[in-house]
């Protein structure tokens, strides 16, 4: 997402890449599956995984819409413990400077 890869780089195969991070076959097979179900890696029988084109448009809005969840949940913990939102907004203001 961060635009290291480009559309079309080959990616390492499921073997190669369970031996280099010294993980499960399985493992990784499940991680490049998620992937391709995900659209982020398209898979071609023979030749290999490579990266997937992206609309940035949808991967914005997919990322928003992850981040205002994550965010709804910590407010909602903020409130039950009674926290105001002056307090809320001056944690947030020193997480982003951080």
């Amino acid at each position: 997402m961060k635009g290291d890869l480009q559309p079309g780089d080959p990616l390492p195969s499921i073997r190669a890449l369970a031996r280099d991070l010294r993980i499960s076959v399985i493992t990784t097979k499940r991680a490049y599956d998620e992937l391709e179900a995900e659209r982020f890696v398209e898979s071609i029988q023979g030749k290999g995984s490579f990266v997937a084109a992206q609309d940035t448009a949808m991967m914005r809005e997919k990322r928003l819409h992850t981040i205002e969840a994550k965010l709804s949940e910590a407010l909602l913990e903020a409130r039950l413990m009674g926290f105001e939102y002056h307090e809320i907004e001056r944690m947030l203001r020193i997480l982003w400077e951080e």
